[in-house]
């Protein structure tokens, strides 16, 4: 059986990854805040504002992840 001189797709996608340039990955933007007429104030489980603060949470964590991507790019 011949051994194939092709890369593998995983090879091939970690090669390619390595390049990445800073207008293919753009900065996350954070959530629109909602605004306090937005409340229904229903007692709503969960209210917007929690949703907000959850989108917040996910937003700190996908711009802290970009910004160790972008200091990794810089020469």
């Amino acid at each position: 059986m011949k051994s194939s001189s092709k890369k593998s797709p995983a090879a091939a996608l970690k090669k390619s990854s390595a390049r990445i340039l800073p207008t293919d990955d753009p900065q996350p933007q954070p959530p629109r805040q909602p605004e306090f007429e937005d409340c229904c104030n229903g007692g709503c489980d969960p209210c917007i504002f929690d949703l907000y603060e959850q989108a917040m949470d996910r937003y700190r964590v996908q711009l802290a992840a970009w910004e160790l991507q972008q200091a990794k790019l810089k020469p």
